[in-house]
């Protein structure tokens, strides 16, 4: 009977220091978005090569199925990859700064052209350092453009552009114990458009901080698209190789016939 009231004693001690250690918004050092945003740059990914293995769940107009890939990416160059289903190899992807090329061999279908056909796929408009940012956690606009205003909502600043200058509106919300990005949301409510993009936390890899995983949820007034990706086997600094090569006998989609 001793023993176990000690252990309830200590139960009850560790539940209660777990609570108490939650951060709150009271917890949170005031800091500047100036500050705020030198920190988050500070803490962005600096590595040039990478290599991962990921899952893919897809919910939107393209109708694509649950996948596996192998991403390969140099940073600021070019994306690469092959995706799989079941383990049998289903199409690949490659893209650098200028276009995209893509072929599927279900369809047994290619594309080549510019980025409509992963804004179509995502539900609104990506260039490659927008789909670069996505992949490494990073706010896919430079917030060292615009100064910021900056609140604290749940547990995590707020940023949001003073006299906001774009067509839409905008939030950043970053982690104050590593001030990585953790959300960040856009609305067009002229248009009906939103995009959310939130991150499932960060591991940390050869003393780097690289997402575990994140989702996308894009809506406008005819569509709704859900993308959610989970890293597997992430590796820096290795050698990389990006074979693409088109079979012989496919078909060219054109941007209007991949709608």
């Amino acid at each position: 009977m001793k023993r176990i009231s000690t252990l309830f004693i200590i139960a009850l001690i560790s539940l209660y220091s777990c609570k108490s250690s939650k951060t709150s918004d009271t917890d949170i050092v005031n800091l500047s978005a100036k500050k705020v945003i030198k920190r988050n740059y500070e803490a962005r990914f600096n590595k040039t090569n990478i290599k991962a293995n990921l899952t893919l769940k897809y919910k939107g107009s393209a109708g694509l199925p649950n996948l596996n890939a192998s991403l390969r990416m140099v940073k600021d160059s070019i994306i690469w990859l092959s995706v799989t289903k079941f383990g049998i190899p289903f199409a690949k992807i490659i893209i650098d700064k200028n276009e995209v090329k893509y072929y599927e061999k279900l369809s047994r279908t290619y594309f080549i052209g510019n980025f409509d056909l992963i804004s179509h796929w995502l539900g609104v408009d990506f260039d490659f350092n927008q789909i670069q940012n996505l992949f490494l956690g990073e706010s896919i606009l430079n917030l060292k453009e615009k100064k910021y205003e900056i609140q604290i909502k749940e547990n995590l600043y707020a940023l949001n552009p003073k006299n906001n200058p774009f067509p839409f509106e905008i939030l950043f919300w970053i982690n104050p114990m590593n001030f990585k990005l953790e959300k960040e949301e856009l609305k067009d409510p002229k248009k009906e458009q939103k995009l959310l993009v939130t991150y499932k936390g960060y591991n940390e890899i050869n003393d780097h901080l690289f997402p575990k995983g994140f989702t996308i949820h894009a809506t406008d007034k005819k569509n709704r698209t859900i993308v959610d990706i989970n890293y597997r086997n992430v590796t820096f600094d290795t050698p990389l190789r990006f074979p693409f090569k088109i079979p012989n006998g496919y078909e060219e989609l054109n941007f209007n016939d991949s709608k």
